[in-house]
């Protein structure tokens, strides 16, 4: 049964804000793919949402990783620790980062505003950089880079999508016409937006990265912060970039 499977996964505790993530499967005869796999400890999570969805993680063959920030592949450790099989693929420019030969961007860029941060404010840092220090890491199966389609789970395009992360990609589904945006755009209240500008760490390179969008046939988008939406996203995606 060939399907794409977005989840819907809290990853904050009970006594916390809510804080979903959508990783996706896209389900086929040869190749199980799972997109982004959230933050460490959430493969419990994960197995629960995908057995909602009658799948069984162990089926898996590859996890795309969109890019190296630890809600998208925090989990990947302990998902290879269990599942040694599965590939894992990412973007040439992303590998090392995901690999642990250089280090995260995320870190780097919260280290230097942290002069700038309240006594109170470093407390969240302090904790936000001993996480991102804690990631364990993967080697790469896999590079695959913009403007490469794959004949995997019906047609899938990797398109580059700079600006969040130098190597960021987004994956677009021939079969099931649907965009799969990683942080590249986000979703909030049922509206579409570009990046948080706040974790972009080049804005411009990420508005000319939405443009490229606009090339696919797109009947509905996936955002990993969000979740889906559909309707005109031609339109939807010419507002945003018209503001």
């Amino acid at each position: 049964m060939d399907r794409l499977i977005p989840l819907n996964i809290n990853f904050i505790s009970a006594t916390e804000n809510n804080n979903f993530i959508h990783p996706v499967i896209i389900q086929s005869d040869k190749e199980n793919i799972l997109i982004d796999c959230g933050t460490p400890d959430s493969l419990p999570l994960l197995e629960k949402e995908a057995q909602k969805n009658n799948f069984d993680l162990s089926k898996l063959t590859k996890i795309i990783i969109t890019h190296h920030d630890h809600d998208h592949m925090g989990a990947l450790y302990e998902i290879k620790e269990k599942y040694p099989h599965i590939q894992v693929v990412s973007s040439l420019v992303e590998k090392p980062y995901i690999e642990g030969m250089k280090k995260s961007l995320r870190l780097e860029q919260a280290e230097k505003i942290y002069p700038t941060l309240s006594e109170k404010e470093r407390l969240n840092a302090d904790y936000f950089h001993n996480m991102l220090k804690s990631i364990k890491h993967v080697p790469v199966d896999i590079t695959i880079d913009g403007n490469h389609e794959l004949d995997w789970c019906g047609g899938i395009k990797i398109i580059s999508t700079p600006g969040h992360m130098p190597g960021h990609i987004s994956i677009y589904s021939k079969k099931f016409k649907t965009l799969i945006t990683g942080d590249a755009m986000i979703i909030e209240n049922e509206r579409l937006f570009l990046a948080n500008p706040q974790y972009t760490l080049d804005m411009e390179e990420a508005i000319n990265s939405i443009r490229k969008f606009l090339e696919y046939d797109i009947q509905q988008i996936v955002c990993y912060h969000g979740g889906t939406i559909k309707g005109d996203i031609t339109y939807k995606i010419k507002k945003i970039l018209n503001k």
